[in-house]
Order: structure tokens, then sequence, then C-alpha cells
């Protein structure tokens, strides 16, 4: 099996999360032992942020680490375990909510994949980027 970012990369649809990734110095620490919990916004989720707000933050690396980092909890947080939480606290140190009344979203954003496993954690796949408060 593969780690979380090389199972990113592998995936095909995670190519501007995965630049994002690497613009932050992220890679290590995703590569790393974890285990991490990713929430993962596609390429077409990224599509849906307003004009040049991807550009803008590739170009604030606190703030893109910030992002991506409210992407990630820490531990390996299976579907299974997510529809017994109302939220999860993030590597960022903000807590993310979670609905599950409707499908499963995480701060708005719908889970439409669940359970990609890597070495070192979980991808879940979610349709919206997500920022913190």
């Amino acid at each position: 099996m593969a780690d979380i970012v090389d199972t990113a990369v592998s995936a095909g649809q995670f190519t501007t999360l995965v630049t994002a990734v690497q613009a932050a110095g992220l890679v290590d620490t995703l590569k790393g032992p974890g285990p991490f919990t990713v929430f993962a916004p596609t390429d077409d989720a990224f599509a849906k942020l307003p004009d040049g707000t991807v550009e803008g933050l590739l170009n604030d690396i606190p703030q893109l680490t910030a992002v991506l980092t409210y992407h990630v909890v820490p531990g390996r947080v299976m579907a299974a375990d997510v529809v017994g939480l109302s939220s999860a606290t993030t590597v960022q140190g903000q807590d993310l909510s979670i609905d599950t009344a409707d499908g499963v979203k995480v701060d708005g954003a719908n889970v439409v994949q669940t359970d990609i496993e890597a070495d070192n954690g979980v991808i879940h796949v979610i349709d919206s980027v997500v920022l913190p408060k």
C-alpha cells in the first residue's frame, strides 16, 4: 500500500491538492508515520473556488498551509467512525463540523467517496474546498 501522498497522486483527481501540498512543503509530513485522515478536495472542488483563489493561496504559504491542514485530522478516522461524530479537530487547530443527516458533510462539503486506505492513514473525497473560519 502507498502513503497518502502517493495514493492521492495515483488517483489522478487530486492534481491541484498535490500541487498545493508540494508548494506548502507538507509532502514529508503527509508521507510521515501518521496516521492521518485527509478530507481531500478533488480538482473539480478547487475549480469551484472564485477565480484567483488557488493562485492567491499558492503565493501565500502560511495561508495555504492553514487551509491544507484544515483538511487533515490526526488519526485514522474511517467512514464508520465519522457517523458518530459531530465535529473533528483538525491539524490546523479548528474543528470541522460533521453532519450525517443527509449523507455525510464536513463543513458543508459532501463526502463523495470514503475509506481510500493508505499506509499512514485514510482519504475521504470531498466535493468542495473547506476553509478555516
